[in-house]
């Protein structure tokens, strides 16, 4: 069952700006990242599913609810951390948590407390006074404690220091093992690569690509560049019937791509050559977006 599904998602904003005709169902228990640059689209999809935004055309549901027309149930059942942090005018982050717990009917902060103190959040502190950094925990607690089955995110991670990035990293994954259903967004293809099932492309606000990040860390196929002491030995190489994708005869370097299977073979075959280094090419979740896009880029400049 889709948890959270997308169809034919648009929103026009005019001049090829908003997202067009999106489509993503996101499963029970999964979690699925999303990834584009500024301006690509990743923030009006989070608050249409919301129902913050009203879609132009199309439609986002939540548990098979029009997110638009049931915006106020949504609200109280999903855990969001919106792109931009925008506190009410109270004074202190206790004040606020408060607040959020009273809307939501939560009585028991034990895990709200669990949170600040993971976080190392001071909730005493004046909300207009606080960081990037604090706004940001403050909002992160507010987002979990009330132990909601779905999580939005936009872009979480944001003015948070390596180490607390990490230990939220480390939250989320917890919240995962549990079943929730979790959708972030996210500039980090690290982060996104860690922590997701599946991973969307957005581009120009149109998802070009969805992969398993399974496949991705687990390809058939693997590369890797290799120097030769001397040019003899990197003809001598070119002749032996690995696929090259790459040449730098300057340097006596090629890249070959082969099956993941036939690893101990190629090893077995340098022996006999004079190899000044081999050296693995991971194929990762940024080089594989990078060739989606590049792919995209070219098939444009062709229909032109």
């Amino acid at each position: 069952m889709n948890v959270i599904e997308l169809q034919n998602l648009t929103k026009d904003y005019g001049e090829g700006r908003g997202v067009f005709d999106l489509n993503l169902g996101i499963h029970d228990g999964e979690m699925v990242g999303y990834v584009g640059t500024n301006g690509s689209g990743k923030t009006t999809t989070i608050r249409q599913i919301m129902g913050f935004l009203r879609p132009t055309s199309g439609v986002a549901c939540v548990n098979g609810l029009d997110a638009w027309e049931h915006s106020s149930e949504i609200v109280k059942n999903v855990g969001y951390v919106p792109g931009e942090i925008a506190f009410p005018d109270l004074k202190t982050g206790i004040d606020f948590l408060k607040c959020q717990a009273e809307f939501l009917g939560l009585t028991d902060m034990r895990y709200a407390n669990t949170l600040i103190e993971r976080l190392q959040l001071d909730p005493r502190a004046n909300l207009k006074r606080m960081s990037k950094g604090m706004k940001q925990k403050t909002a992160l607690v507010a987002a979990l404690m009330n132990d909601a089955p779905i999580i939005l995110l936009d872009e979480p991670t944001t003015g948070l220091d390596p180490l607390m990035r990490a230990t939220f990293l480390d939250i989320i994954k917890e919240e995962h093992k549990r079943g929730k259903t979790i959708f972030m967004s996210s500039h980090s293809f690290e982060e996104l690569e860690s922590t997701c099932d599946r991973v969307a492309l957005i581009s120009d606000g149109h998802i070009v690509d969805v992969c398993s990040v399974d496949a991705i860390t687990h390809r058939p196929e693997k590369e890797f560049k290799i120097e030769f002491t001397d040019d003899a030995d990197y003809r001598r190489f070119e002749g032996a019937g690995y696929e090259i994708i790459r040449r730098q005869e300057q340097y006596h370097q090629v890249t070959i791509r082969i099956r993941a299977d036939a690893t101990p073979e190629l090893l077995r075959t340098l022996k006999n050559y004079r190899v000044k280094f081999i050296s693995e090419l991971p194929y990762t979740l940024e080089k594989h977006f990078k060739q989606i896009l590049f792919a995209e880029k070219e098939n444009a400049n062709h229909v032109q």
